[in-house]
């Protein structure tokens, strides 16, 4: 587990809670994300994960399979992927992102199912529906570098120019990359 994740509160369980999961009667909302938090992090360049800074340069998020399929086709065709249609999930750090691609059960495992829908849906989260599932091939990404929008009810995430492209069925396949990155970084 990456310190920083190490050091953030914990739910009734002891299961860490990201930085942009909202509370409610003192329980953290896993499925859903903070507005407020989530600005937070994006206007400090904080991983939405532990609330850390993250020094300029790449940018990591992890990704379902529809997105994960995109920059598979993008890269093997030798194209460039970007999302120019934004996202509600803000990057991180490389080993917070490994990490959350393990221990969240709806992006580690293919079969896995959302356990809440969207408060409001939208045209941004109508697929946000309880019992979805996330499908297969999901992927750890690193990015260039990311843009990102504060409107008055969102915050929006583009991400540019794919550095790294760490796909898996179950991301428990991660486990080694995340002990080097954890040892190559000290965190």
């Amino acid at each position: 587990m990456p310190s920083g994740v190490q050091a953030r509160p914990r739910d009734v369980r002891g299961y860490p809670v990201p930085a942009i999961t909202p509370w409610e009667n003192d329980e953290p909302q896993f499925a859903l994300t903070d507005y407020d938090r989530s600005a937070e992090c994006a206007r400090g360049r904080l991983c939405s994960v532990c609330n850390r800074p993250m020094a300029q340069g790449p940018v990591w998020r992890v990704v379902g399979a529809a997105e994960s399929g995109a920059i598979a086709d993008a890269l093997a065709a030798g194209r460039p992927y970007r999302n120019l249609a934004p996202t509600l999930e803000g990057p991180g750090h490389r080993a917070c992102m490994l990490y959350a691609s393990m221990v969240c059960p709806y992006l580690a495992r293919p079969n896995a199912r959302r356990g809440l829908s969207a408060v409001e849906p939208d045209e941004m989260t109508s697929h946000v529906v309880r019992g979805a599932v996330r499908g297969t091939m999901g992927a750890v990404v690193g990015f260039a570098e990311y843009e990102y929008a504060v409107t008055s009810s969102q915050v929006l995430f583009r991400f540019l120019d794919v550095v790294e492209f760490l796909p898996h069925d179950t991301a428990d396949t991660h486990l080694d990359e995340l002990r080097a990155e954890l040892a190559r970084t000290g965190r």
